[in-house]
């Protein structure tokens, strides 16, 4: 029997892991998750199961139990650092792991964020990647003085009132990759010429203005940053919905779903690719990861009680966007590789609790994969892009 494709593994990192009371389980770290130590730890662990990247969550508020809205809980993790300078702080340490922060784009601008990656690609030698979120919250907007949204509850969220606004956010976060791929692109490679003899170091005929001018971004350029080592470093989202889906078709590279069985990841497969036909994207690769979030053991029983205390610890049963998967490694594998067969090419999964769940993801399920043949022994690129598959592009200003 022939071997499955060799799947691609992520993991998301958010404070002591993704149920609300993992900071109180007995190994975990609540009073270094504002540390540098804590998040080279932790993603030094996942670099050792071979893993082809990490998200790592953000946001424009503190966390909250309530969608869209704070929530004043004192019982849960609130506070967090900065995504892209965690990121910056591990790149030095870790030599083969890709580094992915989380930026909130609706808040931000495209040029800061470029350069900030662009900046990130050079100090992980080529290893960076953006995980761009929108942000609908009042709250947040609050913070900027900018703009205004309306309040919406849940039941607003699902009907057409909030329809446009979703849709607004979208498209703007589609120009806002565009403005920043244009930037990456705007030193062609060779533009360096740091030649001492004729006191030349850089060509400015090889730096472009992008002169992007659309309905929420007006940018010239060029960069001040050179172009990144990877030249596009990796850009992901989270596809929620055929809105979502229709981003990850437009400008992603990377995007994550949330299905809950294998006939659900061919649906949402299918719909993500026709919407990369119809954005022209047909013969690009286009990673589609399935989100899950994991409570691992070395059996289900055990896994499962873990995830009653926690449960308990909280005071309700943990509920997510994305389905939950509790027990062993060989059952996880099974899942995994189903659900590989229905069309996704990877998985990024959510640590319940760190470090547990890492550690049962690095030291159980990777040699599991491994021994089916369904994952890596060792990284076959220095590169984020290399691991993926993904060709490193030309610059689309460079002069043929």
């Amino acid at each position: 029997m022939a071997s499955p494709p060799p799947l691609h593994l992520a993991v998301a990192l958010d404070g002591a892991g993704w149920h609300p009371a993992a900071w109180r389980e007995p190994r975990a770290r609540p009073g270094e998750l504002l540390s540098g130590r804590y998040w080279v730890d932790v993603i030094s662990e996942a670099e050792r199961g071979l893993l082809d990247f990490v998200t790592i969550e953000d946001g424009l508020s503190l966390q909250s139990a309530r969608p869209g809205e704070p929530d004043l809980r004192r019982d849960q993790v609130r506070g967090r650092l900065d995504a892209t300078l965690i990121a910056a702080r591990v790149a030095p340490v870790t030599s083969a792991i890709g580094l992915v922060p989380t930026v909130i784009v609706t808040h931000t601008e495209p040029f800061h964020v470029s350069k900030a990656i662009a900046s990130l690609d050079y100090a992980s030698g080529g290893r960076a990647g953006v995980r761009v979120r929108v942000s609908a919250a009042r709250h947040e907007a609050a913070h900027f003085g900018r703009r205004d949204f309306p309040a919406l509850s849940l039941a607003d969220r699902a009907r057409s009132r909030a329809a446009g606004l979703v849709a607004d956010l979208f498209d703007e976060a589609a120009d806002y990759v565009e403005v920043v791929r244009r930037l990456w692109d705007s030193w062609q490679d060779d533009a360096e010429i740091r030649d001492v003899g004729t006191g030349r170091f850089v060509d400015v005929g090889r730096l472009h203005y992008i002169d992007f001018s659309g309905r929420w971004f007006s940018v010239k350029g060029p960069s001040i940053t050179p172009r990144p080592p990877q030249g596009q470093p990796v850009v992901a989202a989270l596809a929620h919905g055929s809105v979502a889906s229709r981003l990850t078709a437009r400008s992603a590279d990377v995007g994550f779903v949330t299905p809950r069985d294998a006939q659900d990841v061919a649906g949402i497969v299918a719909e993500i690719r026709s919407e990369q036909r119809a954005a022209g994207r047909a013969g690009e690769l286009v990673h589609i990861f399935g989100d899950l979030v994991v409570f691992l053991a070395s059996d289900r029983v055990t896994a499962g009680r873990r995830k009653a205390r926690l449960d308990a610890l909280a005071g309700a049963a943990y509920v997510s966007d994305a389905a939950i998967f509790t027990g062993a490694a060989g059952e996880l594998a099974d899942l995994l590789l189903d659900w590989q067969q229905a069309g996704l090419t990877g998985f990024r999964l959510r640590p319940g609790a760190i470090p547990d769940d890492l550690e049962a993801i690095t030291r159980l399920l990777v040699p599991e994969l491994q021994h089916r043949g369904a994952f890596r022994r060792g990284y076959e690129s220095p590169t984020l892009r290399g691991l993926l598959g993904l060709p490193r592009p030309a610059s689309r200003y460079a002069v043929a």
